[in-house]
């Protein structure tokens, strides 16, 4: 073990829980978060003190499926979003932390896990309240989506021919409303899994915070947690071994390394990286940096090991 203490915190994709369409259900996302639970107790055992966010998209939306079936069926209430988030952040947290606990005894590794759930405030001025773009639960019929903008005053929009669905906005984190408490916890040597699915989107009311229905990017939560703890490193673990130009073309290159004037260079190009999924992973690492981190990784989960080394992965550095 090294002698000093670095913190890293660890941003863990979808793909960390639900390999794939055929692998959904809780045994199979149990059995994904056992394996992602290994290469992370690697990074534990080589010395890193970690903080663990993670994404929660396919879950919310399995939460809100039960609950429009059992509203329609048996007159049940239906959940609100922000409830949503936090019952997603109790489970997967529950199966994270179970298998990280595991892994560390079977290793006779003698450190605590816990699970917080993570209130995010994020500005009821933010400009994504104006525009509501981030698609959340399943397609409905236009006669639906109709209804139900009249009676809940949902936004909704008609996509690519397959239905009509839910929108709503993607504010950008400006507090994490339990750092104190997080902070105690990782100084105390404590995995602590937080901000799970970017965190419980909260907006200041004169009554205090209360939910609101947003969604807050994970990859800009976990850079925001970073910051806020001085992290020596944010990791961000997704389905590539490396970050590329051109990716999947025949002309696809594999970045080693990048400095944050290239990320943005890139960026502004605005062909290299997808909107959904690498595009926001830079944003954040970028934003990372330039208030004060250290460096940054991205790679897949089995090559975290690897990466840490230098052997593997995407580095970026102010």
């Amino acid at each position: 073990m090294s002698e000093q203490k670095k913190v890293a915190v660890v941003a863990i994709g979808g793909n960390s829980l639900i390999k794939s369409k055929q692998h959904q259900t809780v045994q199979n996302q149990y059995e994904a978060a056992h394996e992602t639970a290994i290469h992370l107790v690697d990074m534990i055992e080589a010395g890193w003190d970690i903080a663990i966010g993670h994404g929660n998209g396919p879950q919310v939306g399995f939460i809100l499926r039960r609950s429009e079936i059992a509203h329609k069926v048996e007159g049940m209430h239906e959940l609100p979003l922000d409830v949503c988030g936090a019952d997603s952040q109790g489970a997967i947290g529950y199966s994270l932390q179970q298998n990280i606990q595991n892994e560390l005894k079977k290793r006779g590794i003698d450190k605590p896990v816990t699970t917080v759930i993570t209130q995010v405030r994020v500005d009821s001025n933010d400009p994504a309240f104006q525009t509501p773009a981030k698609p959340i639960g399943t397609f409905m019929e236009g006669e639906e989506a109709e209804r139900r903008k009249e009676e809940l005053g949902w936004n909704v929009v008609e996509d690519a021919g397959r239905g009509w669905r839910r929108v709503v906005p993607s504010p950008l984190p400006v507090e994490i409303m339990e750092l104190e408490a997080i902070k105690t916890l990782i100084d105390s040597g404590t995995i602590t899994i937080t901000v799970g699915g970017g965190g419980i989107p909260v907006i200041e009311t004169d009554q205090g915070v209360k939910g609101t229905a947003a969604v807050i990017d994970k990859d800009f939560a976990s850079a925001f947690l970073a910051n806020k703890i001085k992290a020596d490193m944010l990791l961000i673990s997704t389905a590539v071994e490396k970050v590329a130009l051109n990716f999947g073309k025949p002309n696809q290159i594999d970045l080693d390394q990048l400095t944050v004037a290239e990320a943005k260079k890139y960026l502004e190009e605005g062909t290299h990286f997808a909107k959904g999924s690498m595009e926001p992973k830079i944003k954040a690492i970028v934003g990372f940096l330039e208030q004060g981190g250290k460096e940054a990784l991205i790679t897949s989960p089995e090559n975290i090991g690897r990466a840490l080394k230098g052997e593997t992965g995407t580095r970026i550095v102010p």
